[in-house]
């Protein structure tokens, strides 16, 4: 069932977008080659502690972190660890925090020092497909028109859209209806109605569209071992244009602060 949010829900909501985006951009500063990712999982995690909020996929079914790390070839779902990041790697950071009863959503696909340059055009790419799902997101449209709108971006760049993973309703819970795929048609799926909240995730493989769900039944990486890439934003629908709730201006602050693009 889609729940729709009251105009208190969706105040709080976006208080709770907000720190996740604001732990994003704290996660940034720290994104160097030789810092663990389970460095970076301990700041996350501390600084929305600090916050006041909770770090909500932190022992959620199981899943031992409060970031979903995602290096190179893992597409979503990777546990922090020992592993130290690596001049050329590119790690994506999922992360949802839950702040008075509400939760925000949000992940950034981050260059760990210079990247060549195919894998910068998957980064590319990939973020811009994500606002190009966002904008196809306007009430009384229906869910397959963003998940076409994401294929067709993608696709056309030379790029595989993963089937099985897909974004999603939020609001009380982490995850909520409707499901948010990335590929699909026109037409198709759940009308988008004003005051609906949703989180859209363009995961994009540089290679094959097809994954890997390791052992643990979570880390999930592509099967040819090619790089994949991962943003998400989460918006509220709205009669008008889509309201994107969380943000990358901290992350960005903190990339042009060490003179990086982004």
């Amino acid at each position: 069932m889609i729940y729709l949010k009251t105009p208190e829900e969706i105040e709080l909501s976006r208080a709770a977008c907000d720190l996740v985006s604001r732990t994003l951009g704290e996660v940034a500063k720290w994104i160097e080659p030789g810092v663990t990712t389970m460095r970076l999982d301990t700041i996350a995690r501390e600084f929305i502690l600090d916050n006041g909020g909770k770090p909500a996929c932190l022992g959620y079914g199981g899943f031992p972190g409060t970031l979903c790390i995602e290096v190179n070839e893992t597409v979503v779902h990777g546990f922090p660890s020992n592993y130290a990041l690596r001049e050329g790697d590119i790690i994506g950071t999922d992360c949802v925090v839950e702040l008075n009863g509400m939760h925000g959503d949000s992940c950034y696909t981050f260059a760990v020092g210079q990247i060549d340059e195919k894998t910068e055009r998957l980064l590319k790419v990939t973020k811009e497909s994500l606002y190009v799902g966002i904008e196809a997101a306007r009430g009384g449209k229906r869910v397959g028109d963003i998940a076409n709108a994401v294929q067709t971006y993608c696709e056309r760049a030379g790029y595989s859209v993963v089937r099985e993973m897909c974004g999603h309703g939020i609001g009380h819970k982490m995850h909520e209806d409707p499901e948010v795929p990335n590929y699909g048609r026109r037409g198709t799926g759940p009308v988008l109605k004003p005051n609906m909240e949703i989180c859209i995730e363009p995961m994009i493989n540089m290679g094959s569209k097809n994954i890997v769900i390791e052992r643990d039944g979570w880390q999930c990486r592509t099967r040819d071992r090619k790089p994949s890439a991962h943003f998400e934003h989460q918006i509220l629908i709205t009669p008008e244009d889509p309201e994107i709730l969380t943000t990358f201006k901290y992350v960005e602050e903190v990339l042009r602060s060490k003179g990086r693009e982004f």
